[in-house]
């Protein structure tokens, strides 16, 4: 499984993506705002450091979204374009296929508009788990769903776990058969640890310096 950064801080890009396990970052406009950067600037940055970064509209139109996703999709060949799950959202997943644009489908909340986003065309589709658990449904199952139905044919999208809030998420993710999980920040530095394993090691080091003594 692939893992995403969510962030628009390119710090915390560079230090995660220092880890060897990155695969890419996904930002959106609130992201950005949080940062308060220059937004072509800080996903120029990213492409630099990591393989993918989808970067997302801000128009709700299929003419201002297309030109858009031409305009993002020139700054970097790593640029992948965040296209929103709206019939102008498809329609602009369908131009962008054909002129061979990459494209990621956000807020993604079905099945039934996963498939839609999958036939128009994106290279990835994001459903939102988290938002899911927020309104008491459970987010997971969903990505249950969606990867029974990607069982049955042969589509080329790649399903992307969005909305993570634990390192659980990250963990169903991974035995669900989810493609790509993208992961806050905070919630990406916790999942090398474990208790065990910094009991382990004091433990291996009070050995060894109980050795080197004698």
């Amino acid at each position: 499984m692939k893992l995403f950064l969510d962030t628009a801080n390119t710090a915390q890009v560079a230090e995660i993506a220092a880890w060897g396990v990155l695969d890419g970052v996904t930002t959106n406009p609130s992201l950005v705002a949080k940062e308060g950067g220059d937004f072509k600037k800080t996903v120029l940055t990213m492409c630099k450091l990591v393989p993918n970064v989808s970067a997302q509209v801000t128009a709700t139109t299929f003419e201002e979204m297309k030109k858009q996703a031409v305009e993002m999709s020139g700054w970097h060949k790593r640029v992948v374009v965040k296209v929103p799950m709206t019939v102008e959202g498809l329609k602009t997943l369908h131009y962008c296929r054909g002129k061979g644009i990459r494209t990621n489908t956000t807020l993604v909340f079905s099945v039934n508009q996963a498939i839609l986003a999958a036939k128009a065309g994106a290279n990835i589709i994001s459903p939102f788990i988290g938002r899911l658990d927020d309104i008491g449904q459970d987010g997971m199952e969903l990505i249950a769903e969606i990867m029974q139905a990607w069982s049955h044919y042969d589509f080329q999208t790649e399903v992307l776990v969005a909305s993570t809030r634990h390192p659980r998420h990250i963990a169903d993710a991974a035995m669900l058969g989810a493609h790509i999980c993208t992961v806050p920040y905070d919630v990406f530095k916790k999942l090398p640890l474990h208790s065990l394993t910094d009991i382990g090691l004091q433990k291996f080091l009070k050995d060894w310096e109980s050795v080197k003594k004698k």
